[in-house]
């Protein structure tokens, strides 16, 4: 079966999305309903489908100016290496002409350095506002 990119969250699963961030332990703790406001308030996405399965997902946060920003970088483990976050990012970057793009990562620093990304050493700061996701405390 052929891979197939969307560059659009049209038609999105986003009940399967989310469970298969959990099955693949890639989940965040967001809701369908959250996934869903993240990858639609993006400047650009990508969604892998192998069928009608979501394998991959990458989005772009930007400006449109001269920022962007990468994250939900995901492919399911058992289609990791076979090239889908390669692609799902150059289609990113297209979006990006001109633009810096940075991104964070704690566990794939050797393949974005592959991709012709740099370290640009200890400059992530991160600060939550308020509470995470907006989750009372009441569940």
């Amino acid at each position: 079966m052929t891979l197939v990119y969307a560059e659009s969250t049209e038609g999105v699963n986003w009940d399967a999305l989310r469970d298969a961030l959990i099955r693949d332990s890639f989940h965040n703790g967001r809701t369908a309903e959250q996934y869903r406001r993240s990858f639609e308030n993006s400047a650009a996405v990508v969604i892998a489908y192998h069928g009608e399965a979501i394998v991959g997902t990458a989005r772009m946060l930007s400006d449109g100016v001269c920022n962007a920003y990468i994250v939900d970088v995901w492919t399911l483990s058992t289609h990791r290496r076979q090239g889908i976050a390669t692609h799902m990012l150059r289609l990113l970057e297209a979006k990006a002409q001109g633009q810096h793009i940075s991104l964070w990562t704690e566990s794939a620093q050797d393949f974005y350095e592959h991709l012709g990304y740099h370290r640009s050493g200890d400059t992530l700061y991160e600060k939550v506002v308020g509470s995470w996701l907006r989750k009372s405390t009441a569940g």
